[in-house]
Formats: structure tokens, sequence, C-alpha cells
């Protein structure tokens, strides 16, 4: 939120400096798109970029960690033909996970969501219907979205979630004016798999592993045809590099 206030603050002071001089000297009118572009495009960024902090203060890495620890999160599951294999995957590597999960899916899968749980891995809201234009809800929608979808995990697995990913990474004022209420810690990422347009696990695999440093949060889902054999060939690299894959819980409170 404070980028966002530096930004309003800055742009309003250069807005009321072109009107000065306009006024004493004039000044093409171009100079006013220019600034009103500029503007446009740094919001735009905000919006796509967590780690900007730009609307609201979203948790992308731990920094200045000692140990060798990082978080893998799996986003839009419960998945039918997938989640269950990477559970698998997971416990053979003694490795856990974060889930944020779509509460429709969750609807839709209950039993999966219980046994995510039960393998003690962290499951984080995601929206309940993550729609294509979902940017655009006003602050009350936002709200549903989230709490239709916590009540959907406390009803299932009898906890309550206070993690929150933003769908497509995209932060507006009015998701900012939810997550106020609820109170959610946003979780995002440091390290994009884009498991959802490279195809090629190895290329997805190299991509990850040449980011990884202590403290990351990787990015992945569970509803790509890929991602079973990313996982496997990832948690081999992290296990000979002795990094241990853990909760966003328990990354977010080592010390």
């Amino acid at each position: 939120m404070k980028n966002l206030k530096i930004t309003t603050f800055s742009a309003c002071g250069l807005f009321l400096l072109l009107v000065s001089l306009d006024t004493l000297i004039g000044i093409a009118l171009w100079w006013y798109f220019v600034l009103i572009i500029t503007w446009f495009l740094i919001m735009a960024m905000g919006s796509f970029s967590m780690s900007w902090n730009f609307y609201l203060k979203a948790f992308t890495s731990k920094k200045n960690i000692k140990e060798k620890k990082i978080a893998i999160t799996f986003d839009d599951g419960p998945n039918s033909k997938f989640t269950l294999e990477i559970l698998k995957i997971l416990k053979r590597y003694n490795a856990k996970a974060t889930f944020f999960c779509i509460g429709k899916n969750i609807e839709k899968h209950p039993e999966i969501l219980k046994v995510i749980s039960e393998n003690g891995h962290a499951i984080g809201n995601h929206s309940f219907s993550h729609d294509v234009m979902i940017d655009f809800n006003s602050t009350e929608n936002w709200m549903n979205e989230i709490k239709q979808t916590d009540n959907s995990i406390q009803r299932i697995i009898a906890k309550k979630t206070t993690l929150f990913r933003p769908p497509f990474g995209v932060t507006t004022p009015k998701l900012a004016k939810a997550l106020k209420v609820t109170e959610h810690d946003v979780i995002g990422w440091n390290i994009r798999s884009y498991d959802t347009i490279i195809k090629n696990p190895k290329h997805i695999v190299k991509n990850i592993t040449k980011q990884i440093q202590p403290g990351s949060i990787i990015l992945l889902h569970d509803k790509q045809i890929n991602v079973l054999l990313v996982l496997e060939h990832l948690l081999q690299f992290l296990q000979k590099q002795d990094y241990q894959s853990v909760t966003i819980n328990e990354l977010l409170n080592e010390k």
C-alpha cells in the first residue's frame, strides 16, 4: 500500500506541476497523456507484481533464512486426476506442500481435501470460482468468494485457513479491502514454473532449480499433466542438495 500512496501522490504532484507550467508558459497537451499513460502502466504492473506490495502486503519468499528450506505450492485443485498422485510422490520423499484450493473444486472433491489435510499438508484459499473476470470483482463479491471457500474448507476438514493466494496472482484495491477484513496472509511466489505454458517437464524443472535458494516459494499447478514428472525430478534435486520442502505455515514462522 505504501507504493500505491507514493505513486498516487507523485502523479498528483506532477499533474499540478503540469497545470502550473501550462498556466505560466504553456505546454503541449501530449505531456498530460504521457503522465496518464505512465500512471496507468505503473498501476497495472503493481496489480500483476505481488512482490511490489502495491495494493497489499504479500509473502513471496522468506528472506535471510539460514536453513535450506523451501515451500512447494500447488494452485487450482483439488484435481481428480493428479492431486492424489502428487500426495503419493510427496510422501515418498517425506516432503510437505501447500495446496491453494478453489472452492468449487473443493465442493466437487471433498474427499481429496481430507486426504491433503490428513497427510499434513497446508491448505489455502484460492477463491471460490477463479472466474476469468474475477479481478473486476467488487469488495463485496471478493468477500463472498473468500468466505465461501473458507466455509467449505472448515466444514470438510474442521480447520480454518489463514492463507490466501489471489487468482492469477493479481491484486486490486477491492481485493485489498476485502482481505483487510478477512485478515488472511496473502501468499505469492518468487519462482514461477510456467507449467501451464511450458509442456516439457525437463525445461520446467531446469527453470525452477536454477532459481532455488533458501526461503523460496515455488508455484506449480495440480491440474497439469506434466506436474507428476516435474514434482518427481524437483524433489530428487532438492534431496541431493539437502533442501527440505515445508508448508507455507512453517516457512512463515521460521526464525
